[in-house]
């Protein structure tokens, strides 16, 4: 059995700490001043966000996935890509989420973009983690692009099928995405159920905006919560998110 790389093992020892994880995304493509992104993930640095993601669905490069890398790499926390495409993968992170868009009625979202990028990560040195991806609800950009056949709020039998297929691959992590700026967050009912009655680690984003929202999925079952928007629309906000679910014990 292959060992597990360095990033894997620093999230797998928050988890079983009972400490949640909190993934701050950042958008490259909505990077406008480097004073000020260096300035606000300083911030979220300091509150305590346990890693960084990088990535977007649209507009993004290398150039700018490379230039944003540059402003974090003095924070000793994991930069992973959070890809959308195979242009974003770049040797300045530390690792990726090897993702696979379970509920794409496109099979290069399910496994084509995986075997083109597969090359590319091995060159690149860059530690994979194995993802289901699954878009929930709102869906947004990401449902759109990824032609996802989008599993509704109220089902969480359906995601729970998926995850069970996800965990029964090998993949260590579902992510339950609503959606960037989604109205809804994924709901707490859906969380709680995928996770008692699976065995895999969900990470869940997409319209998390209050400390309550996030610190209720975290005890729901989610073992990470991403925050992204709020970050670039109200990172005081975030921040409380942040200092919020640090509060949460999971044990």
């Amino acid at each position: 059995m292959k060992t597990k790389g360095k990033v894997a093992n620093y999230l797998q020892k928050l988890i079983e700490d009972g400490h949640p994880i909190h993934f701050s995304l950042i958008d490259p493509e909505k990077v406008t001043d480097i004073d000020l992104l260096d300035r606000v993930t300083s911030r979220l640095y300091k509150a305590g966000t346990s890693a960084f993601l990088i990535g977007g669905t649209l507009g993004v490069s290398k150039e700018k996935m490379d230039a944003t890398l540059t402003v974090l790499r003095n924070y000793d926390i994991p930069k992973i890509i959070f890809p959308s495409n195979i242009n974003l993968i770049t040797e300045k992170a530390d690792a990726l989420l090897f993702m696979s868009l379970l509920n794409s009625d496109d099979l290069y979202y399910v496994i084509g973009a995986q075997v083109s990028a597969s090359l590319i990560v091995k060159l690149a040195k860059l530690e994979a983690i194995p993802t289901g991806y699954l878009i929930v609800g709102h869906g947004g950009t990401a449902a759109h692009i990824g032609r996802a056949r989008v599993i509704p709020y109220d089902n969480p039998e359906l995601a729970l099928a998926y995850a069970l297929a996800a965990e029964y691959m090998g993949m260590e992590y579902l992510y339950l995405e609503a959606g960037s700026g989604a109205p809804e967050t994924v709901r707490p009912d859906m969380i709680r159920i995928v996770s008692s009655s699976s065995g895999i680690n969900l990470i869940v984003g997409g319209g998390i905006r209050s400390p309550e929202r996030a610190t209720e999925l975290v005890k729901a079952g989610a073992k990470a919560i991403v925050t992204g928007n709020i970050i670039e629309s109200d990172s005081e906000r975030a921040i409380k998110i942040i200092e919020s679910i640090q509060k949460v014990n999971v044990s």
